[in-house]
């Protein structure tokens, strides 16, 4: 269940939001943005923020629906896509699924720390692999990738992981 004690911060431009994000986006747990921004497209503050490293997850909400939009925003890196008006209820489903998925990702990984530690490298590397499927931007993941292939002997995959990782931190 997503807390109640969530503090907003609120801007009023795509200007704005980019350099709040700039100042703030290690201690920001998500940004819900509208498409259209008074002075920019919602579109290029993702994708600034992304080329900048900032992973945050961002909620995209929209009076003007298109598919077209929903698969940009997706391919920025948009966790969901509102279509206004939406209610209370509508919002809090939507942060309580993203708060159960960041549980079930947080419980994944211990579960493959585990593996790791007990040296079962061959159990974590086809648990990893699924993962990644489902979480291709996680840096821990390629971290762990990276001490797998470490403890299976092979030093130039766990490089290949551990460079590959540093693209998305």
């Amino acid at each position: 269940m997503v807390s109640n004690e969530m503090e907003p911060l609120v801007v009023n431009s795509g200007a704005a939001a980019l350099d709040l994000i700039a100042r703030q986006s290690n201690t920001l747990d998500m940004i819900l943005m509208d498409i259209t921004l008074g002075d920019m497209e919602g579109f290029d503050v993702i994708q600034t923020i992304r080329r900048n490293g900032v992973t945050t997850p961002v909620i995209i909400i929209t009076a003007y629906p298109t598919v077209k939009n929903a698969i940009e925003c997706t391919q920025l890196g948009s966790i969901a896509y509102l279509q206004k008006p939406f209610t209370a209820d509508r919002l809090r489903a939507v942060l309580n699924q993203l708060a159960a998925e960041a549980q079930e990702r947080r419980a994944g990984s211990e579960e493959i720390q585990q593996l790791l530690d007990a040296h079962r490298y061959r159990e974590a590397l086809d648990r990893l692999k699924g993962e990644l499927s489902r979480h291709p931007d996680s840096t821990l993941l390629y971290r762990m990738l990276a001490e797998t292939y470490e403890g299976l002997g092979d030093s130039t995959s766990a490089d290949q992981f551990r460079k590959a990782g540093r693209a998305f931190e």
